[in-house]
């Protein structure tokens, strides 16, 4: 069976350096995601174990989200979450029927020139995380027998 996957940073490198942004910013739509899911425990034994080094260190504030997208060699793929993550970002994060590109859009892209001018901030993530937060909720709510 082919794996999922959700985004690679590589997807992005063209158009990054058409706009003349540092290389971080073909990963920045993602990881805020991805750092979602980790707070929320929504990946994988698989991503416990083999990124242990990387995800202890972010968990204390030695490494960054993009470190550990950069570790995963910048690439969001289903055996990197939970049965339930996967669910969740198959309905949410996926670019053609989700919504997550969408609010991404609407929330913090604003006025700037394109998805990829999005700054990665600790005010971003907060904004972006209730955004999700409230899409997880509805979500969760919908799924339910």
């Amino acid at each position: 069976m082919q794996p999922v996957v959700y985004d690679k940073a590589k997807y992005h490198d063209d158009t990054i350096e058409e706009f003349g942004l540092p290389e971080e910013h073909a990963a920045n739509h993602t990881v805020f995601f991805l750092r979602w899911l980790i707070e929320h425990s929504l990946v994988s034994s698989f991503f416990l174990s083999e990124g242990a080094d990387i995800s202890a260190a972010f968990q204390v504030g030695e490494a960054s989200i993009h470190d550990v997208y950069d570790w995963w060699d910048r690439c969001l793929i289903d055996d990197m979450l939970s049965d339930e993550g996967n669910a969740f970002a198959q309905a949410y994060f996926d670019f053609e029927r989700g919504d997550y590109l969408k609010d991404y859009v609407r929330v913090l892209q604003r006025d700037l020139p394109s998805e990829f001018h999005v700054p990665y901030t600790e005010p971003n993530y907060r904004e972006m995380s209730a955004v999700i937060d409230a899409r997880y909720a509805a979500w969760k709510a919908d799924s339910r027998p």
